[in-house]
């Protein structure tokens, strides 16, 4: 305790930094990858496209089984070993996917890289910030989730670059040594820490103020197969799934998209801007939402501007370039509060007990949704208008499917709105953790 407090960093603040570089390493390698070893595979083996497809789809859905039980393996393992060896299975089923030498192969080395790429994804993420913070949990998950998208900046040329040069077994094998070893340090140092261990309070505060009695949340805390007659959690869960429904399913054909209108090298250069945008985005709204700030609002506002960022790419058909542009801006400053958002809505509707595992069923239930949106927004913009023409960048019938599904997210949040929770819940002036008062039914 003394260490920390004469370092003058709140040690909570060193775990988020932690988190950001386990997001990096797996977004990086668990998400951003798999569209590039497809292609190395396809490239290699000669396998078709739709085969190796599967085995993506496969890998998020092993994913999202996982993210299901997460708590749970927490609970009995502990974040720390978990999350060490979320990282060797990870590394190892990426290895597993470059030296497939038969399909079936590449099917059941998705069992590990699925699962290691659920230990170090949002659900995980969510788990180590959580006891360190408990008012400034937003800015602390936006700076967190930050390392998604940086992941993406840096993993996807890695992994192109890398496999050019040395092939995918060597590439693999070296990127999966390095994350092993990087998440087994920092493991061991700061993940192995807790508040209590310390002697330090959540959000650095060095005395807490007698709870504050809070108006018990809308959604009570469920057990079971009850959780899925809660209408809190199945509009937060329908409402994540929509959005990253939409946002994955355009992501995935925007760079042949936009290399059509500009050009390779540009059409590259746009999505750098776009995961610019996706930084800015969600460090602005975890900085600037207040504690009383409506969750779902926030979050629609962010969906409406990707709506708006679908209807620039419509209005620009294929040639206005400021239009493209304006719409990567705009579809790409919702995409980082996708992931950011819900775990902060479930943190204000949901009993602190129970948002650890509100948050895994909501980010698992997303993830086997978007599994499916790569080749479902394959088939509609195969079929939309314009298709035919293999040099047109119009594809206003595919934007406009994203723009449908993010609507029906804004729906789907909305429905879920109740009576607003009081400042008191999570105001600076009460920064002990939540613990509303129970209602007649839990007494």
């Amino acid at each position: 305790m003394s260490l920390a407090r004469q370092s003058g960093i709140f040690f909570g603040w060193r775990v988020c930094g932690a988190a950001f570089v386990l997001a990096v390493l797996g977004w990086g390698t668990g998400f951003y990858g798999p569209p590039i070893y497809l292609q190395a595979i396809q490239e290699n083996k000669g396998w078709p496209v739709a085969l190796i497809s599967t085995a993506v789809t496969m890998h998020f859905v092993v994913g999202a089984i996982v993210v299901a039980n997460l708590p749970t393996i927490h609970a009995r393992f502990g974040i720390p070993n978990t999350t060490k060896v979320g990282a060797v299975l990870l590394a190892v089923g990426v290895f597993g996917w470059a030296c497939a030498a038969a399909p079936w192969q590449l099917f059941v080395v998705t069992l590990l890289s699925g699962a290691g790429w659920a230990a170090m994804g949002g659900a995980a993420v969510n788990a180590i910030i959580s006891p360190w913070f408990v008012r400034t949990r937003p800015a602390a998950l936006s700076m967190a989730y930050n390392g998604a998208s940086i992941g993406g900046v840096v993993f996807s040329p890695l992994w192109a670059g890398g496999i050019a040069l040395l092939g995918f077994p060597i590439a693999a094998a070296a990127i999966g040594i390095v994350m092993a070893l990087t998440m087994r340090v920092l493991g061991d140092r700061l993940l192995s820490q807790t508040p209590q261990q310390m002697g330090l309070q959540p959000d650095n505060d060095v005395q807490r103020p007698p709870p504050v009695a809070a108006p018990a949340p809308v959604a009570r805390p469920r057990l079971g197969s009850t959780l899925w007659r809660d209408p809190k959690f199945l509009t937060l869960s329908a409402g994540m799934a929509l959005g990253l429904f939409a946002q994955i399913g355009l992501i995935t054909h925007l760079f042949s998209l936009l290399a059509r209108a500009l050009g390779p090298q540009p059409a590259a250069l746009a999505m750098g801007v776009a995961t610019a945008s996706a930084i800015a985005g969600r460090t602005i709204v975890g900085w600037v939402m207040h504690p009383q700030s409506d969750r779902r609002i926030v979050a629609c506002a962010s969906y409406a501007g990707q709506v708006a960022g679908s209807i620039a790419f419509i209005t620009a058909a294929g040639t206005n370039t400021q239009l493209l542009l304006l719409g990567v801006v705009f579809f790409g400053a919702g995409i980082g509060n996708a992931t950011s958002l819900p775990p902060l809505i479930a943190q204000a509707e949901f009993l602190e007990n129970r948002v650890a595992q509100v948050v895994a069923l909501t980010v698992a239930v997303s993830q086997a949704a978007y599994a499916f949106a790569p080749v479902t927004f394959g088939l509609v913009r195969e079929f939309a208008p314009y298709a035919a023409d293999p040099a047109s960048a119009k594809a206003p019938g595919f934007f406009a499917a994203a723009a449908f599904v993010q609507g029906l997210a804004i729906c789907a949040l909305l429905l879920g709105r109740g009576p607003r929770q009081r400042a008191a819940n999570l105001a600076a002036q009460a920064p002990a953790p939540l613990q509303p008062r129970p209602s007649a039914s839990e007494r």
